[in-house]
């Protein structure tokens, strides 16, 4: 398939990687394709699987996720199954040669921002993101919890 930038929709989110969006700014968003074995999608398809520490790089033309742990199917033959191989993005070489022209510039990362299912195939949403320093992480935890006390006071007046 090819890489869109994502819309709203997109099918049944298997994941979030809700850490990359407390680290990161994020950029802009790509859809792509994974390259999986067959044990492997099933392992997806049963939640067996972490997203937290996974990050992509484009190496040799290919663009490739690395720390992307799948755990092995339990019904699978143990000795094809490998839990940390560097799974292949599937991208068109124009987005590739787009992102790397953007991901080599000094302090910008590419970062799986979710995981879902898109007419039965596995899908991962890119992220082009830029780290967050210290006090920009403060400033966000400040701005949700006097959000969240602006509607707990709404729905209190709400309920008198």
């Amino acid at each position: 398939m090819s890489a869109r930038k994502t819309s709203d929709g997109g099918g049944k989110t298997l994941a979030t990687n809700r850490k990359a969006l407390r680290d990161y700014h994020v950029l802009d968003r790509f859809e792509a394709g994974l390259e999986l074995r067959g044990a492997e999608v099933k392992s997806v398809r049963d939640g067996r699987f972490s997203i937290d520490e996974a990050y992509a790089k484009l190496e040799d033309g290919d663009a490739l996720l690395f720390g992307f742990h799948i755990q092995p199917y339990e019904h699978a033959r143990a000795d094809e199954q490998n839990a940390l191989r560097p799974k292949r993005l599937l991208l068109h070489r124009k987005e590739i040669d787009r992102l790397f022209g953007q991901a080599t510039i000094k302090g910008r990362a590419l970062v799986p921002l979710r995981l879902y299912l898109k007419h039965g195939l596995v899908k991962v949403e890119l992220g082009l993101c830029k780290g967050k320093h210290s006090h920009d992480k403060r400033e966000t935890i400040k701005r949700k919890t006097a959000e969240r006390e602006a509607e707990r006071a709404i729905a209190a007046r709400v309920r008198r």
